[in-house]
């Protein structure tokens, strides 16, 4: 494996073109679909595909019925059959074929000198400015060996919903439909998908009046999803006839719901998207989905009942299970596909749980902070309308939890006086984030007190024979614990006596590195609202806050300050008696934690895969996009040697901590990327190891210089 090379790890490089066309002129359209192909060659693409009737235009009427229009397509077919004898990039174009006594509307896949297939429309407009019927039969039913007696080469399958291995690149199969296919109520896409395919193909005439590329691309978007696969689009452009019509040349790639990318509309010269889908990551979502597989068996079923001719046998959704209909040991003469690195194009984002365009953030923010809220008041209203008791210490994830509480007790119409809010300073507290609670916990009105537990912690150090206790500096694993165990101690006595329930404050992050103290400590709560938030997010979420102007500005004001400050556990004492202890010294960046949380556990990526995609997004501190406000002094960079490091930090964190999350209490699930409460997303035995992990980790990346 060629750890930097993105078909090794799993992406293909797709693109949908349009080109200039000459109408009526079959060769000279070869000739520039040709050159396109030998460019896009150069980059990397496997896959380039051309729109409905490329080789003719869209727009001939009657001139596809004429002898020399035909006879010129399998011309400009056999040229680029020719060609494509030195190409690694598989081709599909749009072409009128003769099959008996009809003509059919057809893509045309062409590889390595061959065509490979010719997937006919099945269903065609005859409305409004549609007169296909006039031309060509419906690809409903056929299943017959196209052949030209003019060009020997030109002999190949005609059938409609064929799937198609795309040649060299192992698990990428292809579903076609044109134009009108992708408009019906069941369209084709829905059985290829079923059949195996993840590369869903469109190619597309569509002329274009007010409002149609939105529906375009909601369409799209939507198969998208539903099918768990990318869905490849490009609709007619320059050149076709502008007696009744106008066509814009839309091009754009969706995967699994989410743009890739998309060309500008209304081109003058060739144009097109070119991006590189996740195959790995289509292939994960339907073995996660489950029902997907299901789907298929039951339109099996469905079709061999009903017995309709033509119809392909739909098998599992597994493409190495035999889906496709033209197996990849059908498609050999393709080289090494694209060696070494070609670098990789597609939208990714840095912070994954955080989205760079403004306004998914702000929709993002409004749902994790009204999921969190809704599921506090539920659990209020279910036991009694309990008081919540809840511990401040000035930091991101108590700070959030607290304006969470009270959010809930104004939608419950109660006074913001029945959150029991304490702050408990310890050996290592700061004066800054001591005074940040005190005066957030004034602001929000929430009844406040302060508990020194130095005096119960160091009796209890003494009773244990700690060397603390005899004044030695050993600050280990139970100085801490000593601290953050006492802390959640006077918590929960607290509900006991007072008539709350305890406001769990810890986050998705620390779970998933096991940063919190188990048990009677801070990952024990009686309902903890932030387990579904991850670090990265929790600061924007209180930004969100602070912009709806939810709360007063006073409140507003203590919220903004505590932004700024060092995330700290606060439990061991500065050694210069200034220094903050900080958490990402010890562990690790955070955003590197959500970065590798996000794919290990949506995903479940291979280490390797984790660290390709961790040096693909962090590598450059001026490439790809920022999340808005995100300070420009935090804007770094982390090469492959950090991202290893701290990829096997969180690896071992992750395994070996298991236990506190199998004992998770009860809260929201917030993110689409998961949570991991073992009652939902993530179950896994305690005493499972990371070695095969590290070991894969180990065997792919490069090796170092010596």
């Amino acid at each position: 494996m060629d750890f930097h090379n993105a078909y090794d790890q799993g992406f293909v490089r797709v693109a949908a073109r349009v080109l200039p066309l000459v109408l009526a002129d079959p060769c000279a359209n070869a000739d520039a679909v040709i050159a396109d192909v030998a460019a896009l060659q150069a980059q990397g693409v496997a896959l380039a595909v051309y729109p409905e009737l490329s080789l003719t235009g869209y727009s001939c009427d009657d001139l596809f019925l004429q002898d020399l229009l035909q006879d010129s397509v399998e011309q400009a077919l056999a040229q680029i059959v020719a060609a494509s004898k030195h190409w690694s990039t598989t081709l599909i174009v749009g072409a009128p074929l003769r099959l008996g006594a009809r003509l059919f509307n057809c893509a045309v896949v062409i590889a390595a000198g061959r065509v490979l297939a010719a997937v006919p429309k099945s269903y065609l407009p005859n409305y409004r400015e549609f007169y296909e019927h006039r031309w060509f039969a419906s690809g409903v039913g056929v299943d017959q060996l196209f052949t030209s007696a003019r060009h020997s080469e030109l002999t190949t399958r005609l059938a409609a919903e064929q799937t198609i291995a795309l040649p060299g690149v192992p698990g990428a199969i292809l579903g076609i439909e044109i134009c009108e296919d992708m408009w019906v109520p069941v369209p084709p896409h829905s059985r290829m998908a079923l059949k195996g395919a993840n590369l869903l193909v469109n190619l597309s005439g569509s002329p274009i009046t007010i409002g149609k590329a939105a529906s375009r691309s909601l369409l799209a978007q939507s198969a998208s999803l539903r099918t768990s696969a990318a869905y490849i689009f490009t609709a007619a452009g320059p050149g076709e006839s502008s007696t009744d019509l106008s066509w814009d040349g839309q091009t754009f790639v969706y995967e699994m719901g989410q743009l890739l990318g998309q060309s500008e509309r209304f081109p003058r010269q060739a144009t097109g998207t070119i991006v590189d889908v996740d195959l790995r990551a289509i292939a994960a979502e339907r073995r996660r989905q489950g029902t997907f597989d299901d789907n298929a068996r039951e339109v099996v079923a469905t079709v061999k009942q009903q017995g309709r001719p033509g119809d392909q046998p739909l098998v599992g959704a597994d493409p190495s299970a035999g889906g496709a209909d033209v197996s990849s040991s059908d498609n050999q003469g393709v080289g090494p596909l694209f060696a070494g690195d070609i670098g990789l194009r597609r939208p990714l984002a840095r912070f994954p749980f955080v989205p760079a365009d403004p306004a998914s953030l702000a929709q993002d923010c409004f749902e994790a902070y009204s999921i969190q809220v809704a599921g506090l008041v539920r659990r209020m209203e279910s036991i009694g309308s309990p008081k919540l008791v809840i511990g401040v210490s000035g930091g991101l994830d108590s700070t959030h939890a607290l304006i969470v509480a009270a959010r809930a007790l104004d939608l419950l119409g109660r006074p913001r006086s029945d959150i029991l809010a304490f702050t408990m300073p310890g050996f290592a507290t700061s004066a800054a984030t001591k005074a940040s609670a005190l005066a957030l916990m004034a602001a929000i009105g929430a009844s406040t007190e302060t508990i020194d537990i130095r005096p119960a912690a160091e009796q209890m150090l003494r009773d244990l024979g700690h060397p603390f206790a005899a004044g030695q500096p050993q600050y280990d694993v139970t100085f801490e614990n000593v601290q953050a165990g006492l802390r959640t101690d006077y918590l929960f006595r607290i509900a006991n006596q007072r008539g709350g329930i305890v406001v769990g404050t810890g986050d998705l992050s620390e779970l998933a590195l096991g940063w919190c103290t188990y048990g009677v400590g801070d990952q024990m709560s009686h309902y903890a609202v932030n387990t579904g938030v991850p670090k990265t997010l929790m600061q924007y979420l209180i930004r969100w806050v602070i912009s709806q102007k939810m709360f007063d500005a006073s409140t507003n004001q203590v919220l903004t300050t505590i932004l700024g400050q060092e995330i700290s556990p606060e439990l061991v004492p500065p050694a210069d008696g200034r220094s903050m202890q900080s958490t990402e010294q010890l562990i690790g960046p955070y955003a590197l934690h959500d970065f590798f949380l996000y794919h290990f556990l949506r995903q479940g990526a291979l280490p390797s895969r984790i660290a390709f995609l961790a040096e693909q997004a962090w590598s450059r501190r001026d490439q790809g996009s920022w999340p808005a406000d995100w300070p420009a002094d935090r804007r770094v960079a982390y090469d492959l040697a950090t991202i290893e490091h701290w990829l096997r930090s969180f690896l071992k964190r992750f395994f070996a901590n298991q236990f506190k999350r199998s004992a998770l209490p009860n809260g929201p699930k917030v993110s689409a990327g998961g949570t991991l409460s073992p009652r939902g997303d993530w179950r896994m035995p305690s005493d499972s190891t990371a070695t095969r992990w590290l070991a894969e980790l180990d065997g792919c990346l490069p090796k170092k210089e010596q």
